[in-house]
């Protein structure tokens, strides 16, 4: 498996799309409200790649994972974390977040920081072993409940 910048010569922007929304559909009948994944397009995914530093884990020429970094006050904020629904559990999550925690020591940032729906407590718990603690509840707008937590790891 190699991990690769995605920049402008990209184009593979429908396989990366088919990734996201393959890795987050076992949310569909879980969370609300709905993931924003179902808001990309290819043209947005794009401009998201551009404003952002992402990255793509691929493997016998297949895309199976992505990671979108943003530079933040303080944090490298976590975005689009997918794998291949097929590659799960193989340690390629951790190893684009080991590349987030380069990206973030690089530019002075001495956290990381990531948000994830409530329901999902299977998430909560593996970002938890990776090093992540829950610092927030949010909710988004139109709900009075809570519907996502933040969570961050700070960096030695």
């Amino acid at each position: 498996m190699e991990i690769t910048r995605i920049g402008e010569g990209f184009g593979r922007w429908d396989e990366l799309l088919a990734l996201i929304l393959s890795s987050f559909a076992y949310m569909d009948d879980v969370i609300d409200p709905p993931s924003s994944a179902h808001r990309l397009t290819l043209a947005s995914l794009a401009q998201k790649a551009r404003e952002e530093i992402t990255f793509a884990a691929i493997e016998g020429g297949r895309l199976i994972g992505c990671i979108f970094c943003k530079p933040e006050q303080g944090f490298l904020y976590i975005g689009k974390l997918a794998i291949a629904p097929t590659s799960q559990g193989k340690g390629i999550g951790r190893r684009l977040l080991s590349l987030a925690e380069e990206i973030a020591r690089e530019k002075g940032l001495p956290a990381l920081r990531l948000e994830t729906r409530i329901e999902l407590t299977g998430n909560h718990a593996t970002f938890a072993r990776w090093g992540f603690a829950k610092t927030a509840e949010n909710a988004h707008p139109g709900f009075t409940r809570t519907t996502s937590i933040e969570m961050q790891k700070r960096l030695d």
